[in-house]
């Protein structure tokens, strides 16, 4: 019985930590741009740099008063490829 238990602590050990090795770290990010739109993208794109885009973490969203904000407007998630330039979605 003894060997039975120590065997199966030594499964849940291994099965634990093989999957705190495959998980993923969360690339999850609120990208704005100059002219003050900002959305949700659930991977780390690479936008040009002429687009002068700013990167938050996710949870900025959830600091901000966006019914009081002039300077940031939120766009609803869309899905691809792409950006928002002055509320229209541009795909790339």
């Amino acid at each position: 019985m003894r060997q039975l238990l120590s065997g199966l602590a030594v499964a849940a050990m291994l099965g634990v930590g093989g999957v705190a090795v495959t998980a993923a770290p969360a690339s999850a990010t609120i990208v704005c741009n100059a002219s003050g739109d900002c959305w949700h993208t659930d991977r780390a794109y690479r936008y040009r740099r002429d687009l002068r885009l700013e990167r938050h973490p996710d949870d900025w969203y959830f600091h901000r008063h966006w019914d009081n904000d002039r300077d940031h407007h939120w766009r609803e998630y869309h899905e691809g490829r792409g950006y928002y330039d002055h509320g229209v979605w541009k795909p790339f």
